[in-house]
């Protein structure tokens, strides 16, 4: 397969990702709308850490069963320590970050500053919540050239089209925090967002077509699960603000079917 086709198949996979971003410029007044909107993002975001989690621990559960059967404990050892290490970082790290980001408006007394007006905590959370996703993508997209690099063309053709569709609620998730933000997204910052949540799959993709490792693999779906883990935790906490129970409830399940829908069509396709 050529390099300008893997191109393609990343850019594919990972361009939909900007086909719900325009959410975010939404003027959700009412109450009950942004609790919708927040818990939306809540159910998307919780059926993606099921999902990079159970990937995750793949190599690692199988690393553990070659052990059990007599073969060396040391790749079961390595695996679980980057799995652990994977998880500390992205959620530790994350956690140190908007701390420090969050005290430099009130240093400078601006209260927004930058394209991705980090200054603003619903336009953080947004970026916050890109990252996590890009991290996750970038495995979706080595998942995707790996595929391609051995020559299977009909499962990178159906992770494509199945990563397109996830990446697609994945931008609704990115921006929903906006909706319900008094300061209206600008189409620059948007992009942006979608640059980062997006961008890493074709990254993924490249690399994946040239590299086989999934040591490499598990270590992106750590960190990612680590970041969505903390930016739930922050959508929670949004949420029980607002004291809307039932919306919640309706929202997260919105959220977590849509994910899972997109996924039985992956898994339909023999991926």
């Amino acid at each position: 397969m050529t390099t300008g086709t893997v191109i393609v198949m990343g850019i594919v996979a990972g361009g939909t990702i900007f086909i719900g971003l325009p959410i975010g410029r939404l003027r959700a007044r009412g109450v009950g709308l942004r609790a919708l909107l927040n818990a939306i993002t809540i159910g998307v975001l919780l059926f993606l850490l099921w999902d990079v989690l159970a990937h995750a621990v793949d190599p690692v559960d199988a690393a553990l069963t070659a052990a059990t059967g007599g073969g060396s404990w040391w790749p079961f050892i390595g695996l679980a320590a980057l799995l652990f290490a994977g998880l500390t970082v992205g959620l530790i790290g994350l956690v140190a970050y908007d701390r420090w980001i969050g005290r430099r408006p009130r240093e400078l007394h601006l209260p927004i500053h930058g394209v991705l007006r980090l200054g603003d905590p619903a336009s953080r959370l947004a970026f916050l919540i890109a990252v996590g996703i890009g991290l996750h993508n970038f495995s979706e997209g080595l998942a995707i050239g790996q595929s391609a690099a051995s020559g299977q063309l009909q499962l990178a053709v159906t992770l494509v089209i199945g990563f397109a569709l996830h990446n697609a609620t994945e931008g609704f998730g990115i921006t929903a925090p906006m909706a319900a933000s008094s300061v209206r997204p600008r189409w620059g910052q948007l992009a942006m967002l979608g640059v980062i949540g997006g961008g890493p799959t074709l990254v993924g993709t490249l690399l994946g077509s040239v590299v086989v490792n999934d040591a490499l693999g598990l270590v992106f779906l750590a960190l990612a699960a680590g970041s969505i883990i903390y930016v739930l935790v922050q959508l929670i906490g949004v949420a029980l603000k607002m004291g809307r129970g039932y919306t919640l409830y309706v929202g997260v399940m919105i959220g977590l079917i849509a994910g899972f829908v997109t996924d039985f069509i992956v898994s339909a396709g023999g991926a």
